[in-house]
């Protein structure tokens, strides 16, 4: 597919999601298998390509929320005035997603970079004769404010009678679902520079150390609304309350047992596993020396 690029392109922020709760907001949900596959893809683009875009697998929940799970990228070819997309492959590569699993399907497209131009409306055009009020993501693997942004978008079209003056690139909120491990390799990758990658004892510092800051912005937040400072939200007094519920009820002393007595046991799963490792790469390299003599 090729097309000339003639396209307005305007880009609006997110709305609010407490201007008007009568009003529903679509959200994307975004799985970190996507951003990690978009990360990956990047750094594979030929040396020519400034960007790399591709097709977002998913499915649309009952409450409306576009659940992305999975993503492939699409080869293209893009200049200052057109630009051209391997509509093979992308049919392709989804025949074969297909067959994996038969649930997934289009939700949107994903590129990279710090947001939307002339040709991501035309590449927005294509997959809306793909599928019905598709997502566009963007993530800036160029780290253009410090980090790398995630935004999503929907687009419509704005007319004047029968001619279309823009495209209009509405941005809609962003909800990362990620287990611990995953949001430590997400953290790392939103750093521009990362000097190691942390061992399994300095991971489970950094955890410990956010789960205390969480602690305490909830008792900071807490001690705020019991003297008037903070207007009291009920979801925030909910999750706090289903948190808290979701603990033992034991004495101090027999919580600090269990919690010790599981730590030394994920110490002793670490010193396990380091001595399978060694043993491992030990036998790999008698291996080695028997197979030479």
């Amino acid at each position: 597919m090729a097309a000339a690029s003639e396209h307005t392109v305007l880009q609006f922020v997110a709305p609010s999601l407490t201007a008007s709760p009568t009003t529903p907001v679509l959200t994307a949900r975004i799985h970190p298998l996507v951003i990690f596959n978009v990360c990956d893809c990047f750094v594979r683009r030929p040396d020519s390509a400034e960007r790399v875009i591709g097709t977002l697998l998913g499915s649309i929940l009952p409450d409306g929320t576009v659940d992305i799970r999975n993503s492939y990228a699409v080869p293209h070819n893009e200049s200052s005035d057109q630009v051209a997309v391997d509509i093979d492959y992308h049919h392709n590569m989804l025949a074969s997603h297909l067959k994996v699993n038969p649930k997934e399907i289009i939700v949107g497209w994903y590129s990279t970079g710090a947001g939307v131009n002339g040709g991501s409306a035309l590449i927005h055009d294509f997959y809306a004769r793909e599928v019905t009020n598709p997502i566009h993501l963007t993530v800036d693997t160029g780290f253009t404010n410090g980090e790398g942004t995630i935004k999503a978008f929907v687009s419509s079209n704005l007319s004047l009678g029968d001619r279309q003056l823009a495209a209009q690139f509405q941005e809609i909120p962003v909800d990362l679902r990620m287990v611990e491990a995953e949001r430590l390799g997400f953290d790392l990758l939103k750093s521009t520079a990362v000097d190691k990658l942390p061992n399994d004892l300095e991971g489970m510092e950094l955890t410990m150390e956010r789960l205390l800051t969480l602690i305490n912005d909830v008792h900071k937040y807490v001690d705020s609304v019991v003297e008037g400072q903070t207007t009291p939200d009920n979801n925030i007094g909910r999750f706090i309350a289903d948190a808290i519920a979701s603990l033992p009820k034991l004495p101090p002393q027999v919580f600090d047992n269990l919690a010790n007595d599981s730590l030394q046991d994920q110490l002793l799963l670490l010193y396990l596993s380091s001595i399978t490792r060694t043993q491992l790469s030990l036998a790999e390299k008698l291996n080695t020396a028997a197979q030479m003599l």
